[in-house]
This record gives structure tokens, sequence and C-alpha cells, in this order.
């Protein structure tokens, strides 16, 4: 069940932006599990929006790799900035925007059970010009660390495996980069901001149990720290948006089970 609250400052935001001729683009951002999907998918349903999600945009297994053997290895797993076809995501954005009445606009897609980009023919299909484009995505609106901050490693996972900040400094030179034009184009941006990083892994969690049928509680205990170091990917730039590091239009507080306790707008 969505907050109202949610749906409403999303289509508050998209009136606010729209005008003759312009395709209001509307970020909605926030950590795993925080619900940003599920509200750009109920707002897209009720006002016919187009919805792109920054998790169906990945590059494929192959453009990874070839990054893990060029830049680091760490670019090999999805998720860090970096690891995202932006060309491909602009292509899309001033398709829909551009679009006649009968223009069918192809919407990327991902298979994260295999781990790489669908084929452009499995992939759904937008028609007509919408009246404003959704994105979700987990980093959207993130803004650059500073150098004292990436010198210091978060987790095991920079300790060991970025023990010289290599992998963590391309990723802030993505950000600072390639994802600063991206993040240019938003009319606006929508945050659900978690109370801590510590619940990112219960609803990382709650999330993959649902896919596998199972309560959260029956969750395998391998499952779950399996998740763990998944999780410790996004841990960095995750705990910088939460603590003010995101440039938000309206930023929405939420507790541990992504209850609505405020909503702040700039």
């Amino acid at each position: 069940m969505i907050d109202p609250r949610l749906i409403e400052a999303v289509e508050t935001l998209i009136a606010r932006h729209t005008r003759p001729g312009h395709v209001p683009l509307i970020a909605i951002s926030g950590s795993q599990g925080s619900g940003k999907t599920s509200l750009a998918r109920a707002v897209a349903a009720r006002a016919g929006t187009a919805h792109l999600s920054l998790d169906d945009v990945y590059l494929t297994r192959a453009g990874r790799a070839a990054m893990a053997r060029t830049l680091h290895p760490l670019f090999a797993t999805r998720g860090p900035p970096g690891t995202h076809d932006l060309t491909l995501l602009d292509r899309v954005i001033d398709a829909l925007s551009g679009a006649g009445p009968g223009d069918r606009t192809a919407l990327p897609a991902f298979d994260k059970l295999t781990d790489d980009q669908l084929p452009p023919e499995a992939w759904p299909v937008f028609t007509g010009r919408p009246p404003a484009i959704l994105l979700d995505g987990w980093c959207l609106g993130a803004r650059p660390q500073e150098a004292a901050a990436l010198a210091v490693p978060v987790n095991a996972l920079e300790r060991t495996q970025d023990a010289d900040g290599r992998w963590r400094q391309a990723v802030n030179d993505e950000l600072a980069g390639p994802y600063a034009g991206l993040f240019a184009r938003f009319d606006a941006l929508l945050f659900l901001c978690a109370p801590a990083f510590e619940v990112v892994l219960d609803w990382r969690c709650e999330q993959q149990a649902g896919l596998m049928g199972l309560a959260p509680a029956d969750l395998p205990a391998g499952e779950r720290e399996r998740l763990a170091g998944f999780v410790s990917y996004f841990e960095r730039l995750t705990r910088s948006m939460i603590d003010g590091g995101v440039a938000a239009d309206v930023a929405v507080s939420l507790d541990s089970d992504r209850r609505v306790i405020g909503i702040a707008a700039d």
C-alpha cells in the first residue's frame, strides 16, 4: 500500500513543471528497498506517465567486464555509478520527450537473473508522448564526496578490495561527471530517506524473500549473508545521501517499516 501523500507529492511535482511543449522529468530516489519503484509504478498507472528505472539501464555483463579489466575489478558488479548505460538512458528520455501521438518508444529492460540486458525485442513499449517521465534509482541526485571522506574506507569491501581507493574515486568521478549531467536534466527529485543504513539490508532481504516466495524470517542465513555483501557496494553513497548528500526538492523521512514520518519540500 503506497502512502497517498507520496503519490500526491509526485503528482504535485509533475503539475508544477508541466508547461506547453515540455515533458517533465521527475526523479524518485532512495536506498534499496525504500519503495521508490513501487511509488513510480503507482503514479505511472494513475497518471499515465512513462516510467523508467535506473535498474533497467545497467551496462551489459560484457561492458562491465571490460570496465573491470581496465578500471577496477569491482566494476564487474552492477549498481554503483559507472555501471549504467547513461547514453542509452538519455536516448530514451529524448525519444519520449519528442514522441508524437502514434510513436512507439521501447523502454530498456534488464534481467537480474542473467545479470544482463534483455534483447531490445523483449523491451516494453510506451505509445505516444507521455504527460511526464518518472525515473527511479537508488543514487539519483547523489552529490560527489570530498577527498577527505573518500580516503577512509566505510566497510570491509573497501578495506580489502579497494585498499588504494581507486574504485571509490572512480565512482566519485562518475558522479561529478556523467551522472551530474543526467541529474541536471531533472525538473525535480523526490528522495525517500531511510532512517539509517542498517535497515537497508533488512529491506533488501524482505524483497528477496518475497521473490523466493518466503516469509522474511524464513530467508536462509546464507542468502542474507550474500545480500549483505552486495549491499556493501552501495553503503558509502547510501550513508552520504541519508546524511544530506543528495540534491532533493522533496525529502521524505521513513521509519524502519517504511512509514512516512515527515515530508519536507525545498
